[in-house]
């Protein structure tokens, strides 16, 4: 896996018992935040090594493939949300 970006995160407990996490990526190049939602609270170093990893799900799936072609399309995760800052 590359260097990785800082990451900064928050936790927010729901009513339903679940924990939304806000995370922030501070790239110069490519700033990005997102929200990761968790079963529970976890400790930061938890949930900024599960951030990572699926970031790098993410560009896995992505890498290589055609934006136009619909053979190999990336998985949808509901629980992780990434957006351009």
């Amino acid at each position: 896996m590359e260097a990785m970006e800082k990451i900064s995160v928050t936790q927010k407990e729901l009513p339903s018992g679940n924990c939304q996490v806000k995370f922030f990526i501070e790239d110069e190049q490519k700033p990005q935040y997102g929200y990761l939602l968790v079963n529970e609270p976890k400790p930061v170093g938890e949930i900024i090594a599960e951030i990572q990893e699926r970031l790098e799900r993410r560009r896995m799936a992505t890498s290589g493939l055609n934006p136009f072609s619909l053979k190999n399309p990336v998985r949808e995760d509901n629980n992780f949300y990434l957006y351009s800052a």
